[in-house]
């Protein structure tokens, strides 16, 4: 395959309305402030951190870059005891240890001949790239890098990132300083379970991505799937826009988040289902919520009151 075929041309981003309509394209509809923030990320080459409640799109924003810019998308996970050596590199153990043997078995057992062939191990192609610097070896037109749910990493991982946050580089003890050949378009996103790092922070533009008022959830709904229909795909807009406001907010431990909404309109179809009845929100309860108690709480009072016509 061709560059020019795995790659596109170059999408329009000149202004923040251009970059709407581009993500618009590949499927996310990105409201206003958000907008702004990708188009600043792109064009000042700084890392954006998205802070919000799971599944209000953080992680569909970076899928949806990529597609629009034709760049290969890499994804750092983070969890609790994540290690550097899993973020950026490793020594391939393996290779370089056939690599002394062999230099053994050739005769090579001199002292100078053994410093020689321990310097060979430690070139780059006994190295094993990890996503951070696999971001920053990129060919053009670069690499999209999410480091995603970077909360669940512990602090001294987060201090390790500094270097590259701050100057798209990273330090490798035996090769020297790597620098990006093109800047990599960095997401840092976070479920907040914990607070960031301030060093982190300020390396870091910052939007927080708020839950969509009913209009934009109900365009996200239609767009994601069609074959639900304006009645249905309204009804499940309104639905979830209760969930989250009160009185009903308070029965239950986490709203549903944008990527439910289309779960549940998905499973809604698949159901055959026209309009929405107690009955079957109660039996799809557990593609809404993901707490044993919130699936709970949406029992069929709850359900009937929640769709029930709003006062005047």
């Amino acid at each position: 395959m061709t560059d020019a075929a795995r790659f596109p041309p170059a999408p329009d981003l000149s202004s923040i309305d251009a970059l709407e309509r581009g993500l618009a394209s590949r499927g996310y509809l990105a409201d206003r402030r958000l907008a702004t923030a990708v188009f600043l990320a792109l064009k000042l080459q700084r890392p954006l951190l998205l802070e919000g409640e799971p599944g209000v799109g953080k992680t569909e924003l970076a899928k949806a870059l990529s597609g629009l810019l034709g760049r290969q998308l890499l994804r750092l996970q983070c969890y609790d005891g994540l290690e550097q050596r899993e973020a950026l590199y490793e020594w391939n153990y393996a290779a370089q240890l056939l690599h002394l043997r062999a230099s053994e078995a050739g005769g090579n057992a001199k002292d100078e001949g053994a410093r020689d062939a321990e310097a060979e191990v430690y070139q780059p192609r006994y190295l094993i790239q990890r996503p951070l610097l696999q971001a920053l070896q990129a060919p053009a037109p670069g690499a999209v890098l999410l480091v995603d749910e970077v909360d669940r990493a512990d602090e001294p991982f987060e201090a390790f990132l500094l270097e590259y946050l701050g100057e798209y580089q990273v330090s490798i003890p035996e090769l020297g300083t790597v620098r990006a050949a093109v800047p990599p378009v960095t997401l840092l996103t976070s479920n907040r379970t914990r607070d960031l790092n301030d060093a982190v922070k300020r390396r870091c533009l910052y939007h927080w991505l708020d839950y969509p008022e009913r209009e934009r959830e109900l365009a996200i709904v239609r767009a994601q799937v069609p074959q639900a229909g304006e009645a249905l795909s309204a009804q499940v807009a309104d639905f979830v826009q209760r969930v989250r406001a009160q009185p009903f907010a308070n029965a239950f431990q986490r709203a549903p988040g944008i990527a439910e909404s289309v779960e549940w309109a998905r499973a809604l179809v698949a159901l055959d289902t026209v309009v929405l009845d107690p009955e079957v929100v109660v039996d799809t309860a557990g593609i809404l919520f993901k707490q044993r108690d919130d699936v709970a709480a949406l029992n069929h009072q709850l359900a009937t009151d929640l769709l029930a016509p709003e006062a005047a």
